[in-house]
């Protein structure tokens, strides 16, 4: 590695405007100590507040910064996968805006990446700030995950990490619609290997990750990587007729060779709520698998750029 590097910092914003100042300052910092070149692209989800003309005053002052912004919002996971489309770095490092991930972490990472590893991935040793129910969620959540599909996701990681343009290159060619950036990059493989850190409390702003965005990117995640769960709304489906045909055979017994008789409709409505209850269950799995392959087969793309900053070398770079 001895030619001249160049190293992309890809930052999703979404209504960030509290932070944008002092995750530049923090990043610019960090940066210049490595004495190599960089870009700091910076993707405006959509926000609805000031994030953009901050953004705007940050890319006039200075050549690195670089901006993507969306017609409106994508999501997370969409503004990751816009970065690393237009990144041009032999390493591109993923960081969340609101500094929780510190960036003083990226020298290590870069001395594993050195090393010969082609993903650097932070992994939080201890996270300050949060509530004990989105510990234990989160603690549930990925050792729930690496059961149920067959790629193993590191356990207490988050998008906070470093890739090598050979990884980048790799994602590119990943077209699927609902992602799960984390899995893909486990799935693909590569060496890969870890740096501990302590996450920090937010500096400012409010979380972008409520309980129901996160209850709906844990099943994106479970549904993207594993066909359990249709194996398991099989498995209660088999479960049930075998139940249904032995209390029918139950209530014949009954009727024909014993002098008992059933009285009344209560246990007979408790039991249909409950079996339709659970077949209502297993459409809502089956419906998620294809609302997925529908998503897929409309083929639109995965974000829309309302305008490119910084970008004079690739502005004709599209994502298919």
């Amino acid at each position: 590695m001895n030619k001249k590097l160049l190293y992309s910092v890809v930052i999703p914003m979404f209504n960030e405007e509290e932070v944008v100042s002092f995750s530049y300052k923090k990043l610019k910092e960090t940066m210049d100590r490595l004495k190599e070149d960089y870009e700091l692209i910076f993707i405006n989800d959509g926000s609805k507040d000031k994030t953009i003309e901050k953004l705007l005053t940050a890319s006039q002052m200075d050549k690195h910064v670089k901006i993507i912004d969306f017609s409106r919002n994508f999501g997370h996971q969409s503004a990751i996968s816009a970065g690393m489309d237009y990144s041009r770095g032999d390493a591109v490092i993923v960081i969340d805006a609101d500094m929780q991930d510190p960036p003083e972490v990226i020298a290590e990472m870069i001395k594993k990446w050195k090393q010969g590893y082609h993903v650097v991935y932070g992994k939080r040793k201890e996270r300050k700030g949060e509530s004990f129910f989105k510990k234990i969620t989160a603690n549930i959540f990925y050792r729930l995950l690496n059961k149920l599909i067959d790629v193993h996701v590191p356990e207490d990681v988050g998008d906070f990490r470093l890739i090598d343009r050979k990884v980048c290159n790799e994602m590119k060619k990943i077209s699927e619609k609902n992602r799960y950036v984390r899995g893909l990059i486990a799935w693909l493989g590569f060496n890969q290997t870890d740096v501990s850190y302590v996450r920090e409390k937010r500096f400012a702003g409010k979380t972008k990750y409520p309980l129901r965005k996160m209850l709906k990117f844990a099943s994106n995640a479970i549904i993207s990587f594993s066909y359990k769960p249709l194996k398991t709304a099989t498995f209660l489906g088999s479960l049930i007729s075998f139940v249904g045909v032995c209390y029918l055979l139950y209530i014949l017994y009954l009727k024909f060779f014993t002098n008992k008789t059933i009285q009344g409709w209560t246990s007979s409505v408790s039991i249909n709520l409950i079996f339709f209850g659970i077949i209502l269950f297993i459409l809502g799995i089956m419906g998620e698998y294809i609302g997925r392959i529908y998503d897929e087969i409309k083929n639109r793309p995965l974000y829309i750029i309302k305008d490119l900053i910084g970008f004079e070398e690739n502005k004709n770079i599209k994502k298919e």
